[in-house]
């Protein structure tokens, strides 16, 4: 027997590939989550951490490596906990504030969800 692999998409809330289709409603079978295709179509940006998992605003995140601060001679050190995320657009997709450094902006890649 042949395995036919369906382009469902991931679930939204835990990103997970083993969703299902069932009538108009997208179903997770690991988190029990139920959305339609109007809600995935309505979701637009999209942005993951390292680990894949989906990023939404007000998330606390933590920094994977240390990062160079631009215009300063210090540098964000790994470990850091982000808290209450900003979602934007562009490459640098994280707005948020951290204590010592201010207003910043980071790159998903490089944080995963704390």
């Amino acid at each position: 027997m042949e395995d036919i692999k369906l382009n469902l998409p991931n679930c939204l809330k835990c990103n997970s590939q083993y969703t299902y289709q069932d009538g108009e409603l997208f179903i997770c079978p690991e988190c029990a989550y139920e959305w339609t295709v109007d809600e995935q179509v309505e979701e637009g940006l999209v942005v993951k951490d390292a680990n894949g998992n989906i990023l939404v605003d007000g998330d606390a995140v933590v920094v994977m490596k240390d990062l160079k601060v631009k215009g300063s001679s210090s540098t964000l050190k790994i470990g850091t906990k982000v808290k209450n995320i900003r979602l934007v657009e562009g490459d640098h997709n994280i707005d948020c504030k951290i204590d010592g450094f201010g207003a910043m902006k980071l790159k998903s890649e490089f944080v995963k969800k704390a």
